[in-house]
């Protein structure tokens, strides 16, 4: 048979950027521990319209862990409780009939909030847009081992590629930094043999990128926590190294004295 709870939603509330937002009440009754996170916030929000009231703004695309545009702050950890686990694939059986469920968007400068639990990454695009490519000669596909590439490399750049870019590192890092998101991107495709031509200029660019919009790294490690892809901190180290064998490389732009 199945299981149903009871359980109270503490909800941000913002009808859009320049308006103060608020906390709202809301009780989600009759809630089916089998389902995810977000198809409970789509029965409350049904049961919104059905009383001429605002549903809830969140954001999702995929609902399998792999978009990344599920992401938000339940009870104060990102994602909510259960590791390696985005908002998505959060199942309502996590919690216990009577829970209160405090749910926020992601707290930071970065990310403003456009309503509700909907926030603005665009951040995270412009890093992509300054250096997370590699420049190819168009025409036929080359073949497919024409490039050898070690089983211990490619495991590697496939850890770093899983990032799905949801920003739970940012929302739940102290400073509100994009470390492990930008090291990701960058090693995933440094480490490669393709990523080779342009792999200073590269990590260069995207981290001078990261920098305007983002807190700077103090090694809480809280990013590697709240990941829903686990994705090691150890990244941030060898894109640290790569930046500064960039500006070696280019003495000048580094503006030394």
């Amino acid at each position: 048979m199945e299981e149903k709870i009871n359980v109270t939603l503490k909800v941000w509330r913002q009808t859009s950027p320049n308006e103060p937002g608020f906390f709202e009440i809301i009780e989600a009754n009759d809630i089916s521990t089998d389902a995810s996170f977000l198809e409970m916030l789509d029965v409350v929000n049904e049961r919104l319209l059905d009383i001429d009231r605002e549903p809830i703004a969140f954001e999702s695309d995929c609902r399998e862990g792999i978009c990344g545009t599920c992401g938000l702050m339940i009870n104060g950890q990102a994602h909510g409780p259960e590791k390696a686990t985005a908002t998505c694939q959060l199942h309502m059986r996590t919690f216990k009939n009577g829970d209160n469920i405090i749910i926020e968007p992601w707290r930071a400068d970065a990310f403003p909030i456009i309503k509700d639990l909907v926030v603005d990454r665009s951040p995270f695009d412009e890093i992509i847009e300054s250096g997370g490519y590699i420049s190819v000669n168009s025409g036929a596909a080359a073949e497919a081992n024409q490039i050898p590439v070690p089983k211990e490399v490619a495991d590697t750049a496939f850890d770093a590629a899983a990032c799905i870019g949801c920003g739970a590192c940012v929302a739940a890092c102290p400073n509100s930094a994009a470390q492990l998101f930008t090291a990701a991107k960058i090693q995933h495709l440094n480490l490669l043999p393709q990523g080779q031509a342009e792999r200073y200029n590269r990590a260069e660019s995207m981290i001078e990128k990261m920098e305007e919009f983002f807190g700077t790294c103090t090694n809480h490690g809280e990013c590697e926590s709240a990941c829903p892809k686990e994705i090691s901190i150890d990244f941030i180290a060898w894109t640290n190294r790569d930046f500064i064998k960039s500006k070696l490389r280019n003495p000048k732009k580094a503006n030394y004295k």
